[in-house]
């Protein structure tokens, strides 16, 4: 292999951004991961000065890159705000001066996203949580299941009794609901149980559950913003309505049934979960202006039994969590009083589960 590409293939694989300026601070090297940091193409972007690059820190990096060229000495920055569209996000940035005999010929530049560093923790967390839900559903799933069969043996025995059509049609119900729960809690209890992976679009699962939502709390008011060129997904149908539609309801009661919550979809790109880097996943955010979630608990609300809400069982959004980790998924959640933000990444690539 040719060394300079294979030097090139290093530098487009590598998960920070990397930039080369020449000394007059124009940019003569992107790699993709640069690309993305900055939300344009290199094509684009070549020969543009830094201060442009960079808007909102334009004269900080401006500064920054003259005391590198002059001072012939590499450079670190923490914790800069690099605003990327409508976004903002805190990363540290390195400046190494590339020297030609005694001068410096031209300047690379490192860009690493902070939340890097904090993703070992996060998944930690999380799989701590996982473990703490999958031994609590095993445990209450002999508890529910138990009742759940005398309930379906009770409508059995009820509906040989009956003989109007029409009251043994309440009889089914029960049944089929009696069922349907046995078979959800069999499959949120069973990790090694494959799922029932089928391609399907995103979309659809979200209109079923905002119309089950507008259903159960008829005052609320449900905005769509959906973006409509994602891609099909491969996932279970069945456990991602019951996971969407758990924070969709913690969302409605949040404002008590009455107000406006926002379903939002969109693509997000290199994505890390659980120590894997996705080039795209699926991002679903679903969003109520409710009065937010307490700073003690927002570390823990996916823990079992955890809930900050009189009558709460605890057990919606670590189900939640479970089902999407099932599909190699993740979520997060953001508050603060009036903007409450759950956001649910689904990798595009099948699930191991």
């Amino acid at each position: 292999m040719n060394d300079e590409r294979f030097h090139q293939r290093i530098l487009e694989h590598l998960g920070n951004g990397v930039l080369l300026f020449d000394r007059t601070q124009r940019l003569r090297y992107l790699n993709p991961a640069g690309e993305m940091l900055l939300a344009t193409s290199a094509h684009k972007a070549l020969n543009q000065k830094a201060s442009d690059l960079f808007p909102s820190l334009g004269d900080k990096i401006t500064a920054d890159l003259d005391h590198t060229i002059s001072s012939c000495a590499p450079r670190v920055e923490r914790h800069l705000p690099l605003r990327q569209g409508n976004r903002t996000m805190l990363v540290h940035c390195a400046m190494t001066p590339l020297l030609e005999g005694e001068e410096v010929e031209a300047v690379i530049m490192e860009i690493e996203p902070v939340e890097n560093y904090y993703q070992l923790s996060r998944d930690a967390q999380l799989q701590t949580q996982q473990e703490a839900i999958n031994q609590l559903l095993r445990g209450l799933a002999h508890e529910i299941k138990n009742p759940l069969g005398g309930l379906r043996g009770a409508a059995q025995l009820l509906a040989a009794e009956l003989s109007d059509p029409e009251l043994r049609e309440y009889t089914t119900v029960i049944i089929n609901e009696a069922d349907r729960l046995r078979t959800l809690i069999d499959r949120m209890i069973a990790p090694d149980q494959p799922l029932r992976l089928r391609e399907l679009n995103i979309h659809q699962v979200l209109e079923h559950v905002r119309q089950l939502l507008l259903a159960e709390y008829p005052e609320l008011t449900i905005h769509c913003d959906y973006d409509p060129s994602l891609p099909a997904i491969c996932g279970d149908s069945d456990q991602l309505i019951q996971a969407f539609l758990n924070i969709g309801r913690n969302a409605a009661q949040a404002l008590e049934g009455e107000g406006a919550i926002t379903l939002r979809s969109r693509i997000q790109r290199r994505v890390t979960i659980r120590q894997h880097l996705h080039r795209m996943v699926v991002r679903i955010d679903v969003i109520d202006q409710g009065p937010g979630i307490p700073a003690q608990l927002l570390e823990q609300i996916f823990y079992p039994m955890i809930t900050g809400r009189p009558g709460g069982t605890g057990l919606g959004l670590s189900i939640a969590q479970a089902l999407i980790s099932r599909h190699g998924g993740l979520i997060e959640c953001a508050s603060r009083p009036g903007h409450t933000c759950f956001s649910i990444y689904l990798p595009l690539e099948k699930p191991d589960g």
